[in-house]
């Protein structure tokens, strides 16, 4: 199932629900030129800076606001990107303002993202902080077993079952196997993307002890956007704090995730 390229899977399912009489439609196709190819686009990349504004997310030991780190690393990211000229590059945020996680991935879905990688910085309680470093890679949790989750299935129908994915008018059944399928493709591409990133990333800076792990971020949930998260350390750590705080140690995780995604897109353009 992988490469799966959702424009194509979508199209063929739809003919399969309604498709026209064959020579007649050799007839039409010999009286009609072909239309113009659109020109290609580059794959659209969401880099999603966490918390911002009124949620200044965790605080440092020294008093380093995590929204603080957050941005200028993106930022960041965003320059190498775009200056590889390999993809296109947003922002679910470019300043210091709030934006609800639910927003967040309705960025990225609403404008087909190629991936989503949210960007954050760790935190542990107090009597940990000294203990704790490095950096670390998520992806979503396989089972939904939260009261979020669990409210979102509820609400869940056959008009909005894919939470806006615009699938072809087909019958329910086939519905249920698109979105089972887009389900798989995106969850293997999110642990392509959390790999690609914790291997660009070692050797380049310190690692939590198992940093490749899963959890249920609302940001992760997305259906049909790969998505990863990356803690760029313990900013409850004063030692990890301390490097946040450096441009030369942001732009040294900017440049191990501008790999990452490049050999992401690199793949998933080849499949």
């Amino acid at each position: 199932m992988r490469g799966i390229d959702r424009r194509a899977l979508l199209l063929a399912l739809a003919g399969l629900a309604a498709a026209p009489d064959a020579d007649a439609q050799t007839s039409a196709n010999r009286r009609r030129p072909p239309p113009p190819r659109p020109a290609a686009r580059l794959p659209l990349v969401v880099l999603d800076p966490g918390h911002g504004g009124a949620d200044p997310g965790a605080i440092g030991a020294n008093g380093t606001l995590e929204k603080r780190v957050t941005l200028p690393l993106a930022l960041e990211l965003k320059r190498r990107l775009e200056a590889g000229g390999r993809c296109r590059v947003a922002l679910t945020r470019s300043s210091d303002v709030f934006v609800p996680l639910a927003r967040r991935v309705d960025i990225a879905r609403s404008r087909e993202a190629a991936l989503l990688l949210s960007i954050h910085a760790d935190a542990v309680p107090a009597g940990q902080a000294r203990s704790l470093r490095g950096a670390s890679v998520y992806t979503g949790a396989e089972s939904a077993t939260d009261s979020l989750s669990a409210a979102l299935a509820r609400r869940e129908n056959l008009a909005d079952r894919a939470g806006g994915l615009r699938l072809p008018s087909v019958s329910p059944e086939v519905q249920r196997i698109l979105l089972s399928l887009m389900r798989q493709e995106t969850r293997a591409g999110s642990e392509r993307l959390a790999r690609l990133a914790v291997n660009a990333l070692d050797g380049e800076v310190l690692l939590l002890n198992t940093p490749l792990r899963r959890a249920q971020f609302v940001v992760l949930k997305s259906p049909d956007v790969p998505s990863a998260l990356v803690e760029c350390g313990f900013i409850s750590n004063p030692r990890d704090e301390a490097l946040l705080r450096r441009a030369d140690h942001r732009a040294k995780v900017a440049a191990a995730l501008t790999e990452a995604v490049h050999g992401f897109i690199g793949r998933r353009s080849s499949a």
